[in-house]
């Protein structure tokens, strides 16, 4: 995998390409010796985490609610429900069978399980306590 750095041999400078990553938050200072490690500023206006972050609007708060009609919000949520239905890859005959004997052996072997320890506790406390 490659390091999102960009160092060319006949240049001595580094492109760094946003990656997402926290390593891709860091570069080598090219101007010191001492291999230390400084944390780059997105906005480039000093050192990072003293560069003042602009506070975001407020959003309105009727503007995500849609205060129309609730009829018509009702159709437009069944109407999203829908289409997020159709976007489900529903499992064949097959495979809903076996999800459904997996799940069912793994209920039956909890139940046992817990009923075992049950007991074990309870004849622990009654061998201790008589």
């Amino acid at each position: 995998m490659s390091d999102e750095r960009d160092i060319r041999a006949d240049d001595d400078t580094a492109v760094n390409r946003p990656s997402g990553k926290r390593s891709a938050r860091r570069s080598r200072t090219s101007s010191s010796d001492t291999g230390s490690i400084a944390t780059i500023d997105r906005n480039g206006s000093g050192p990072a985490g003293t560069a003042s972050r602009k506070a975001s609007k407020p959003a309105d708060k009727k503007a995500g609610r849609g205060t129309g009609n609730p009829f018509k919000r009702l159709v437009k949520f069944l109407r999203e429900v829908i289409a997020e239905l159709r976007k489900v890859i529903w499992p064949n005959r097959k495979q809903m069978v076996t999800y459904t004997s997996v799940v069912l052996v793994f209920v039956v072997f909890m139940v046992a399980f817990i009923y075992g320890m049950d007991l074990a506790f309870f004849k622990g406390v009654d061998w201790l306590f008589g």
